[in-house]
């Protein structure tokens, strides 16, 4: 455990923030875009096993363009990865990239009739899972644990797992149930915005405070450790 307390504070909130906003995204990318995920792959393979069961409102084609582009988001952060060896650089650089991509998908859903059918649900799709998965991949690099910003499973297990009532002595706990909340009240927002208002609304939002995360967190000037040298990849899993 004695690593872990090394996690720099600034980089702590900028992966609470960057939680936040993967339940905007995914809320309006599971309302408005049509049934599917674009942060959480875990739930795009379940719904791409009930699509292809023949459930009505869901779409084969939809769940595998999200996982494609995730995929192709996640290799882009590798590539990345491998110019920009300075992981606080990184990180900064994917922010600002997710918010470019956020901030595109939030024009081609204001500018279209719809984005539940047709060009701009499929593109909007495109857009956001590459933000997602070069932002999974690169904070993956951080290996920070229990922040993976866009998948709570082993958040919650090692919350419950590790939690006085199982014997443990709450390790981490903050940051898990920081993370947990985080999630929520952005699939919260996100769900709001899209049922009362439109989905270009969060989307302009996510971009915001990827922007603005991106922003704070190069002015702190803050590195990934607070102290010691720097871990490589961490485990994660969702």
């Amino acid at each position: 455990m004695a690593s872990d307390s090394k996690d720099s504070v600034p980089v702590l909130v900028v992966l609470i923030v960057l939680t936040l906003v993967s339940g905007v995204v995914d809320a309006v990318s599971y309302l408005g875009l049509g049934h599917v995920f674009v942060a959480n792959m875990t739930g795009n393979v379940v719904l791409l096993g009930i699509a292809a069961a023949g459930a009505a409102n869901f779409s084969v084609s939809a769940t595998l363009t999200s996982l494609a582009a995730f995929v192709v988001g996640a290799v882009g952060a590798g590539r990345v990865a491998g110019r920009i060896g300075d992981r606080g650089r990184l990180l900064t650089a994917i922010m600002i990239v997710e918010a470019g991509l956020a901030g595109t998908a939030a024009l081609i859903a204001l500018l279209s009739a719809s984005t539940t059918t047709g060009w701009a649900r499929y593109t909007d799709i495109a857009i956001l899972g590459v933000a997602m998965g070069m932002r999974t991949g690169t904070v993956r690099r951080l290996g920070v644990r229990d922040l993976t910003t866009t998948v709570l499973t082993q958040t919650l297990a090692g919350l419950a797992s590790d939690s006085t009532l199982a014997g443990g002595d709450n390790p981490l706990a903050a940051r898990r149930a920081g993370a947990v909340i985080a999630m929520l009240a952005g699939a919260a927002v996100g769900a709001v915005l899209v049922l009362h208002v439109n989905s270009a609304l969060p989307l302009l939002v996510a971009a915001a405070l990827a922007a603005g995360t991106a922003a704070a967190y190069a002015a702190s000037g803050a590195p990934v450790r607070a102290t010691g040298t720097r871990r490589g990849p961490g485990r994660w899993a969702g």
